[in-house]
């Protein structure tokens, strides 16, 4: 995580708009929402006092995607094959409606507080313990039941390619100490580039770890398993975990396990394999430790290729690690886009964060954010085709 240090909560806000103010006073142009088959008041109504609503971007190459404030979900991202054939890559729901009744909670949702597992729903601060929802097993995860994705952003949408979304958490909140601040532009850049810069500052000292729990199909939504997806991971370690997917504690080499994506592989290729890791998350859903030149630097973390269609995801972030998880979860009980049931190992995610469980886990790079500083990360996703 970046942090700047500021000097009072009036030069937080100042930097605050200091982000923004390239975008201020840009008008969202007419455009046709044709390519994307959503209609915008399928995603209109009112939860918990606040309307929702689907927000279009598009960039000059023809990337779309189609984002809404209910828990700033990824509802849809058109991207072309080799033949300029254009398909959704992200699983999701065509209506608001699928997402407040899906089983799988986070499709393609903003993730906070804390991104991933915390230990016994427990932390502790400064010689306080704060207690948190345990709502995976014996653990806390993504930021509880009233997390970030599930919570209704306050929209802006300042011209085509960008969408800022704010919120404000209040102390207590879900457990979690001190008033925080988070804004959360999306960007889709003439590069085919989707960024997401999320932004926090907080009054009391806190954890943090943010994300986004895209779930990625390259072949298309609808595009069947993703065990033939080539990876590549920028990583050299991982941190291994117990039966409930809380790490050990320890960081571990990947040579000569399924973990090793350092050259590109097959996803499916090795993830039955009898491995005492692979077993506890039914397959991936690991963090690995990237290889970073500099830390808190933009630098390469995932590729994945789908041989098929020929497209490719590049991720770079700022975050010191990513999670890949496979699928494994997955049981076809939703049915989403094109009727289709989203079946098990038919997506992946890859999620840049600090590693999980952080705040108890010394050795972990801190997820601590105090007063007076700004809290900012950076993911870039980079679509192409081979």
């Amino acid at each position: 995580m970046k942090r700047i240090v500021l000097t009072s909560i009036k030069n937080q806000l100042s930097t605050f708009a200091l982000i923004m103010i390239a975008f201020s006073g840009c008008e969202p142009a007419e455009k046709s929402e044709a390519a994307i088959p959503l209609e915008r008041s399928d995603f209109q109504t009112e939860i918990d006092g606040k309307q929702t609503d689907l927000f279009f971007l598009q960039n000059e190459e023809g990337i779309m995607t189609a984002i809404t404030n209910y828990g700033g979900r990824i509802v849809s991202l058109m991207v072309p094959d080799r033949h300029g054939n254009y398909d959704d890559v992200v699983l999701g729901f065509d209506t608001i409606e699928g997402y407040l009744n899906a089983n799988e909670i986070y499709f393609g949702a903003l993730i906070g507080r804390f991104g991933n597992r915390i230990a016994g729903g427990e932390f502790t601060l400064d010689g306080q313990t704060y207690t948190l929802a345990t709502n995976n097993g014996p653990n806390h995860l993504h930021g509880g039941p009233g997390g970030f994705h599930n919570v209704v952003w306050d929209a802006e949408q300042l011209d085509d390619q960008h969408l800022k979304l704010t919120y404000i958490s209040e102390d207590g909140d879900e457990g979690y100490p001190g008033r925080l601040y988070v804004q959360v532009l999306y960007s889709l850049t003439k590069e085919n580039e989707l960024r997401i810069d999320y932004t926090a500052y907080t009054n009391q000292k806190t954890v943090i770890n943010l994300t986004n729990h895209a779930f990625f199909n390259l072949a298309g939504a609808a595009g069947g398993s993703i065990n033939d997806h080539e990876l590549m991971l920028h990583a050299e370690q991982f941190t291994p975990v117990d039966s409930t997917l809380i790490p050990t504690g320890k960081i571990v080499s990947v040579e000569g396990t399924p973990f090793d994506f350092r050259e590109p592989e097959a996803i499916g290729a090795r993830v039955n394999q009898s491995h005492e890791q692979l077993e506890y998350g039914l397959g991936y859903d690991h963090n690995f430790v990237l290889s970073k030149e500099t830390d808190g630097s933009l630098e390469m973390a995932a590729k994945v290729y789908e041989p098929q269609s020929g497209r490719t995801m590049e991720i770079a972030t700022t975050e010191p690690a990513i999670q890949f998880y496979g699928g494994n979860f997955l049981d076809g009980s939703d049915i989403g886009k094109k009727g289709e049931p989203y079946e098990y190992r038919t997506a992946f995610c890859l999620e840049p964060q600090h590693y999980p469980d952080s705040p108890n886990q010394p050795g972990f790079p801190s997820t601590v954010l105090e007063p007076g500083e700004l809290y900012h990360t950076i993911s870039l996703y980079t679509f192409y085709s081979e």
